[in-house]
């Protein structure tokens, strides 16, 4: 079996469908929406194409209508894009967001497979990166040889106590200073981790078509060409 492992895909339809994979089941690990300004295309894709989906944080704040924390950076951009997710998304589209099981385990290829989009302590809001020593505590009672996690937007893959964790990036918005849409593919137990150029220029056209604030392009044309290579201060910038 050839599994297709994605997420944070932050409704950027064209890095989404840049990816051309053959695959015989797909997991989207949360985070189909916001940031980017093409939700509806995005959800309908992971309705149609996914096998299984686990809810992110944004997918959570978008479909319970939770107001966006004041800030700059990534939260700014949240709050402009958010409101606009709202009218967009139709009702059925935000109920599926909304019912995303948060976690999940799964038998893959004889492999106990738990999903989660952040980490079991906090599976939607706390970032961790491939800090072996930290996954240890946050393994302790998950029974799993492979833990599937989102969130960071940067690709890793650790072995903790025999236990595998892998991040297969950002679809949408990669921080990691590589702007290409990042994914993974699991077969016969092994994971490779994959990059895909996209039409930025083809992003930004979209989002140029509604009614977000000249810096909300701006901003997004820069996380996109630098692959979230910006400092917060580079970030702030933008208002």
């Amino acid at each position: 079996m050839r599994t297709l492992l994605l997420a944070d895909i932050h409704s950027n339809f064209h890095a989404l469908q840049a990816i051309d994979e053959s695959y015989d089941r797909c997991i989207v690990l949360g985070d189909v929406v916001e940031y980017g300004t093409d939700p509806v295309r995005c959800v309908e894709w992971v309705r149609r194409h996914a096998d299984y989906v686990i809810r992110g944080n944004h997918d959570h704040a978008v479909a319970q209508f939770i107001p966006s924390n004041t800030g700059g950076g990534f939260r700014r951009l949240a709050a402009a894009t958010r409101p606009l997710h709202w009218e967009w998304l139709s009702d059925t589209q935000l109920r599926y967001l909304g019912r995303l099981p948060v976690t999940q385990y799964l038998d893959l290829e004889g492999l106990k497979t738990f999903l989660v989009h952040a980490t079991p302590r906090d599976p939607l809001d706390e970032y961790l990166g491939a800090d072996e020593a930290t996954w240890r505590e946050r393994l302790r009672g998950v029974e799993a040889d492979l833990v599937l996690v989102g969130h960071t937007h940067q690709q890793f893959e650790i072995e903790v106590d025999g236990c595998r964790v892998v991040n297969p990036g950002s679809v949408g918005q990669p921080r990691d200073g590589d702007p290409r849409a990042a994914y993974a593919i699991l077969e016969d137990g092994q994971i490779t981790m994959k990059r895909v150029e996209y039409d930025v220029d083809a992003s930004l056209d979209q989002m140029k078509s509604t009614d977000v604030d000249p810096w909300v392009i701006d901003l997004s044309a820069a996380l996109w060409r630098s692959g979230g290579a910006m400092s917060k201060a580079e970030l702030d910038q933008f208002v």
